[in-house]
């Protein structure tokens, strides 16, 4: 899939600002870019998660809730790097897919 298909279909998880009753896990700004992450539980048992991105970067909103959604459905916070990448396998710009990757990692502790 390419991000820009992803970024169509809707960002389920993203947010304006911190929800009520959520924990901020962690936040990475590199440039222009920044993403935080906030969690309902604790990052071994995840009750639900959302992020705020800077919106200029369509790769990272794409990684960043995709990656969200993967820790809904496995309730903790962990982020396959392979599994990110095959999702957006067709996209050309694979270095800088790595590079937002590497953010969201940050901004979750990882």
């Amino acid at each position: 899939m390419k991000v820009a298909e992803y970024v169509e279909k809707g960002l389920k998880n993203l947010v304006e600002e911190k929800p009520e009753g959520y924990t901020e896990v962690g936040k990475c700004t590199s440039g222009c870019h920044s993403v935080s992450f906030f969690i309902k539980g604790s990052p071994e048992v995840v009750e639900d998660i959302r992020l705020k991105a800077t919106k200029r970067c369509k790769k990272l909103l794409a990684v960043a809730d995709l990656v969200a959604d993967k820790i809904r459905e496995r309730g903790r916070v962990y982020l396959d790097e392979e599994e990110v990448l095959g999702h957006f396998s067709e996209e050309k710009e694979q270095d800088k897919l790595r590079d937002r990757i590497s953010m969201v990692k940050t901004a979750l502790g990882l």
